[in-house]
């Protein structure tokens, strides 16, 4: 019994409770553990958080340049706005101005018009003028042949007749007052 009694002497030694029960397999073990999951952190590191960080760093430039650039477009967008408002101003005169220059060749226009206007009634009245002292003309030409014809009439007549002062007086007075007064003293 004593071998047994020693045996269990020992047994119970070793089943002695531990302060940490911390034994070298346990520190071992944890020693390998602490270096697995170091590794394991460098090699996702390397392969998974360097790509991260860089795909957020480029991220972040990306966004920053983006709002960049959309603060110099708001910039020239408030430049283009000024120009423009400047320009709409101008063209307000200017406008004005092509209106007042229109109206001044509108007038000028006018005035060359009636020019001419007058230009051609004072033709045709001188055309008028002219073609009524024509036909005044053909008309005195027209009595004259007339008076010729009569004359020529009456000349036969007093031919005819034997000439007599009577007679002729009183012919001659017959045929003017079939040539009518007012065509002799024309």
């Amino acid at each position: 019994m004593n071998v047994t009694a020693a045996g269990l002497v020992l047994a119970s030694a070793e089943m002695a409770p531990r302060l940490f029960d911390l034994d070298l397999q346990l520190i071992a073990d944890s020693v390998l553990m602490i270096i697995a999951v170091f590794s394991l952190f460098l090699i996702a590191s390397h392969f998974l958080f360097n790509p991260v960080r860089d795909m957020m760093q480029k991220r972040q430039d990306r966004i920053k340049n983006e709002l960049d650039t959309a603060a110099a477009d708001m910039e020239n967008a408030r430049a283009l706005k000024e120009e423009y408002e400047a320009k709409l101003k101008d063209i307000d005169k200017e406008a004005e101005s092509i209106l007042a220059e229109a109206r001044k060749k509108a007038l000028a226009n006018e005035n060359k018009i009636v020019a001419d206007a007058k230009e051609e009634a004072a033709r045709i009245i001188e055309r008028a003028g002219v073609e009524a002292e024509l036909e005044k003309k053909k008309a005195a030409d027209e009595v004259k042949r007339e008076m010729v014809v009569l004359a020529s009439m009456m000349a036969g007549k007093v031919v005819s007749a034997a000439i007599d002062t009577t007679v002729q007086d009183s012919l001659v007075e017959e045929t003017l007052k079939e040539i009518g007064e007012s065509t002799w003293l024309s």
